[in-house]
């Protein structure tokens, strides 16, 4: 019986020791951190035409409203990404606040875009706001609105 109490002593001793190194080897990352990193993997599909992403982030009743006042849908959004033709020299995201209340999740951040414009440098900077909600084990989109930001 003795050998039995000092077996299970030296096992849970042994769990217990291992248990913070194996969590130390991956980081824990919030709800904010993953909504932002996928905003951030949201811009880089949308300029790679990478469809198969965005299909898996934009919840199937997913509506845009567009700096330009126009709205569109799941499958407007997908066309955009796959006929996007535009030169984007740099896609910078930035100014990030994240709320979560429960399975939903509302993300503002602004997203400067610099290319050429008819030989000339433009640069374009737009707020967004994005709704998402907790499905299946992800996160999805159910709405974005963008807003032009005027040039200063």
């Amino acid at each position: 019986m003795i050998w039995r109490t000092s077996l299970v002593c030296a096992l849970a001793t042994a769990f217990a020791a291992s248990a913070p190194a194996a969590q130390n080897n991956r980081p824990v990352r919030s709800d904010q951190q993953i909504l932002i990193q996928l905003e951030r993997d949201w811009d880089v599909a949308f300029h790679n035409k990478d469809v198969a992403f965005l299909e898996n982030v934009l919840a199937d009743e997913f509506v845009a409203t567009y700096g330009d006042g126009s709205r569109g849908d799941k499958a407007k959004e997908l066309e955009l990404a796959k006929t996007f033709n535009k030169q984007v020299d740099s896609s910078t995201q930035d100014e990030f606040s994240v709320k979560v209340f429960g399975d939903t999740a509302i993300v503002w951040f602004t997203q400067t875009l610099v290319g050429p414009s008819k030989g000339q440098r433009l640069e374009v900077v737009f707020r967004y706001v994005d709704v998402f909600v907790w499905r299946a084990g992800r996160w999805q989109c159910v709405s974005s609105q963008s807003t032009r930001v005027a040039p200063a």
